[in-house]
């Protein structure tokens, strides 16, 4: 899923409006807004000023912002308002001094003024604007932090929502007030899901007061003039059904509504899972099956490598020779023993050590394989994921 630069543009513009921001500057590539005190606070993440603020009782000044939605067409927007400004200025006017008319940030005919960095440094240039007049410049596409964070404040101030239909004119003058009904709207977002995925919304509204259930509920409250400020002349009627209740009847509502759908694509999903965890079981059952040595303790590796038959001659014990009483010289031939029980010894270890290697080894191929499985059907298998994105509180006439 993405969105164009149109598309986040709208999106944009429809939160700062919403939170009564002040668009200053708007073109089809960028807006240039000066932030409402509630968006302030939910994107500039500045909570020790607006805790000064509303301490002290200051008068708080938000931040300006200059969002770019399409950086291309804003550069060469901005490249094209600079020629045509660089053509209407006029030619400079050569001074007889030979400075050509340029001065260091002064008119002409007046000498620059020295400060201490020009006088060490020559012409310095200008500091930028700091302070409330500051306008900050962010490209805010698909995928950027700030559309990311203007996603994560629109998902939770608007997460509940208390509304009241504005009443006509006409009803502000008359003797007797008009009666609002309740409704509970809630915006389920339902996912199914396996290897490909869908997503659906279901918008769904009940009265509180007669238990009637609407589908689409949104097309009903967009012909309607909605406001968080109860209007004058205007009473509200109390509640029959419990929030819980209601609740509960719009999710049996929904859950009946997706029990009547086609799941042929599930069992689908279901087939290439098991296509899928035969062609991994066929391919780990063979690795498995390698001739690996098996080596269960320590005392095991002695035991099989003493029984391991070899054609070299066993070497001449030692201490036999020593015991002898009158023993002659040790010979050649008990020195080449002597000398041959050595390399039996290295090697046994290393038998000892490609054994243990073999089942670390083994160990982690099998953690392999179960890492794969898990993954594998968290991957196909297919799932029906219902979430409750949205809800609120609408009184109607």
């Amino acid at each position: 899923m993405t969105m164009s630069p149109h598309e986040v543009q709208a999106y944009v513009l429809t939160y700062l409006e919403a939170l009564d921001c002040q668009i200053m500057e708007r073109s089809p590539a960028h807006v240039t807004v000066k932030l409402s005190p509630e968006a302030d606070k939910a994107l500039t993440n500045r909570p020790y000023y607006w805790g000064f603020v509303e301490r002290t009782g200051a008068p708080a000044e938000t931040m300006s912002f200059t969002f770019i939605f399409d950086p291309d067409s804003y550069q060469q927007a901005i490249e094209a308002a600079e020629a045509k400004a660089t053509q209407a200025s006029p030619p400079a006017v050569p001074n007889p001094d030979g400075t050509n008319g340029v001065t260091n940030g002064s008119p002409q005919g007046e000498p620059p003024k020295e400060t201490i960095l020009g006088r060490y440094f020559g012409i310095t240039p200008s500091l930028p604007q700091l302070g409330p007049g500051r306008i900050l410049r962010e490209e805010v596409v698909y995928g950027s932090r700030r559309l990311q964070q203007i996603f994560g404040a629109a998902r939770e101030g608007g997460a509940f929502v208390n509304l009241f239909e504005q009443a006509a004119k006409r009803q502000l003058r008359a003797t007797a007030p008009a009666v609002y009904e309740p409704w509970l709207g809630v915006c389920f977002k339902v996912e199914f899901a396996c290897d490909l995925k869908r997503e659906e919304l279901h918008f769904l509204g009940i009265s509180l007061r007669s238990g009637e259930i609407i589908e689409k509920f949104g097309t009903k409250l967009n012909r309607r003039d909605l406001s968080p400020r109860l209007a004058e002349n205007m009473h509200v009627q109390t509640a029959k059904v419990s929030l819980f209740d209601a609740g509960a009847a719009l999710e049996s509502h929904l859950t009946n509504r997706l029990l009547e759908l086609d799941y042929s694509w599930a069992e689908k999903a279901q087939e290439r899972l098991d296509l899928e965890l035969d062609v991994l079981d066929t391919y780990y059952e063979a690795v498995l099956r390698e001739d690996m040595p098996e080596v269960e303790s320590p005392g095991n590796i002695t035991s099989d490598t003493e029984n391991v038959p070899s054609n070299r001659t066993p070497p001449v014990p030692l201490i036999k020779v020593v015991d002898i009483t009158n023993a002659k010289p040790i010979g050649a031939d008990v020195e080449l023993a002597a000398e041959a029980a050595v390399p039996i010894d290295s090697e046994t270890d290393a038998e000892e050590e490609k054994a243990k290697q073999a089942v670390i080894d083994r160990e982690a191929m099998k953690l392999q394989y179960e890492t794969r499985r898990t993954e594998m059907i968290w991957q196909y298998e297919p799932k029906v994921k219902v979430t409750a994105i949205s809800s609120g509180m609408f009184h109607l006439r």
